[in-house]
């Protein structure tokens, strides 16, 4: 049976795919399934220091499988998407969404627990629960105005627009627009990127950063310093490399 989400690992890098092309990728219970045993597999991989989720064929995703939910069915625990994606978007190292073509709904919901939005310059994003009247229960509401604002996330919530590429970097939703000709290569080329950093800095940042969400400047600038996690293991040898330039 084939796997609906892929892992490959490159020197330091996970990519996981998802694998459902004849679908566009469009998200069911078992490929969710899926998603979160290779999450919690990378949550205790040392050897691992940089994630990119991306999509296999013409798309990212176009969202939730609209005929599983009319078919009915298993359903999982109230929350259990949710709370995978916040395990996806708590992992202790720098996680891309690389994202082409399509990336509606549940597919934006699923990037959004991503730290940044790597964008081929075909892609297409949008909220379309208010289209099929539902509402989201894996974290739209929260992570869409965290990055773009309340106002935008609103006209993005209620309109149901198609945002493409170029406006989403705009707005902020996407940090990065590539040619989709130069996608692979400008996938590995920012992971390399981030690969080159402190996995101790960066998965501190992280923590740092979630910690702080929400808390006002004065009480975030004493949590940083009083929690302090200090020096990674390998900064000696990161300066005495640079001293020897």
């Amino acid at each position: 049976m084939t796997a609906l989400v892929l892992r490959e690992d490159r020197d330091g890098l996970a990519i996981l795919t998802l694998n459902r092309p004849d679908k566009l990728n469009a998200l069911n219970l078992a490929m969710f399934r899926e998603l979160r045993a290779h999450i919690e597999a990378l949550a205790t991989d040392d050897a691992i220091g940089c994630v990119v989720l991306r999509g296999a064929g013409r798309c990212f995703c176009a969202g939730n499988d609209l005929g599983g939910i009319a078919a009915g069915g298993d359903a999982p625990p109230p929350g259990w998407q949710s709370e995978t994606l916040r395990m996806l978007e708590t992992l202790p190292r720098p996680v891309v969404a690389a994202v082409h073509g399509h990336c509606y709904t549940g597919a934006l919901e699923v990037a959004l627990a991503a730290d940044f939005i790597l964008a081929a310059d075909d892609a297409k994003f949008g909220d379309t629960h208010a289209k099929w009247s539902l509402t989201p229960v894996w974290g739209m509401s929260q992570r869409l105005p965290r990055r773009v604002g309340v106002a935008t996330a609103k006209r993005m919530m209620f309109t149901a627009d198609t945002i493409l590429a170029d406006e989403a970097l705009r707005i902020g939703l996407a940090e990065f627009v590539v040619p989709a000709a130069d996608f692979d290569a400008e996938i590995e080329a920012l992971a390399r990127r981030l690969l080159a950093g402190s996995t101790f800095t960066q998965a501190a940042a992280k923590r740092l950063l979630d910690a702080t969400d929400g808390m006002g400047l004065d009480e975030g600038l004493r949590h940083e310093w009083s929690k302090s996690e200090g020096r990674g293991p390998d900064s000696a040898e990161r300066i005495a490399a640079f001293a020897r330039r």
